[in-house]
C-alpha cells in the first residue's frame, strides 16, 4: 500500500469504518493482527503439516544467520510482515542452483548471486547474499546495491514490537497452480 503512494494507516482506518457499519470486505485489521498472518507458518514448523525450516527474523544477526542456511537448502520466499500487496515478498532461488541436500549441511557466503521475483508484479533482480541481506535490513544503499523494486526494503524496521519481522519459509513450486485463501467472516 505505501509503495503505491497510500497509507496503511489510512486504509486499516476505513476496512474498521466499513466493518463498523456491518460491511465485511474481508477481516478486519484487528483480526488479522491477532492471526499473526505472516508468522503461523513458523508457529506449525515443526509439526507434522510443517516445514523445520521455516524461520522468523527480528534482527539482522538472526536473518543473516538464519537466510545463509535455509538458502542453501532450498529456495525460499521471505516475506516481510507489512502489508498484503506482494511488496516485500521475495522468491528467492541460488543462480548456481546448487542447494545442499540436507538443512544444515551448509550455508551460503556473502558473494553467492540469488535470482529474487517480488510477488507484487513479479520483476526479477539479481543481487549477492550481502545485497539481499542488507537491502531487507537497511534498505537502499552503496552496500545493497541497485534495486529496481517498488519497495525500500527496512523490513525489520522498528523491532518486533513495530512489527519489523521477516519469514523464511521453502518455496512450495505448485504455488504457481493457484492458491486458496480462507477467511471466516462474522460471528462464529
Amino acid at each position: 500500500i505505501k509503495a503505491d503512494g497510500g497509507d496503511q494507516v489510512k486504509f486499516d482506518g476505513a476496512m474498521r469504518e466499513l466493518r463498523k457499519l456491518g460491511i465485511q470486505v474481508w477481516p478486519s485489521p484487528d483480526v488479522m493482527e491477532q492471526m499473526g498472518a505472516k508468522d503461523a507458518l513458523v508457529k506449525v514448523a515443526n509439526l507434522n503439516i510443517g516445514l523445520e525450516d521455516t524461520l522468523a527474523y527480528y534482527t539482522e544477526a538472526e536473518f543473516a544467520a538464519g537466510f545463509k542456511k535455509t538458502m542453501a537448502f532450498q529456495p525460499r520466499v521471505i516475506k516481510q510482515n507489512r502489508g498484503s500487496s506482494g511488496e516485500g515478498i521475495w522468491i528467492v532461488k541460488l543462480k548456481t542452483d546448487n542447494y545442499c541436500s540436507n538443512y544444515g549441511e551448509r550455508s551460503c557466503d556473502n558473494q553467492e548471486v540469488l535470482i529474487l521475483m517480488e510477488a507484487n508484479d513479479n520483476h526479477a533482480e539479481e543481487h549477492t547474499v550481502a545485497e539481499f541481506v542488507e537491502f531487507c535490513v537497511n534498505g537502499r544503499n552503496t552496500k545493497s546495491g541497485k534495486w529496481t523494486s517498488k519497495g525500500e526494503g527496512k523490513y525489520l524496521e522498528g523491532g518486533k514490537a513495530a512489527g519489523g519481522q521477516l519469514v523464511d519459509q521453502r518455496f512450495c513450486p505448485r504455488i504457481v497452480e493457484g492458491e486458496l485463501r480462507y477467511n471466516m467472516a462474522g460471528d462464529s
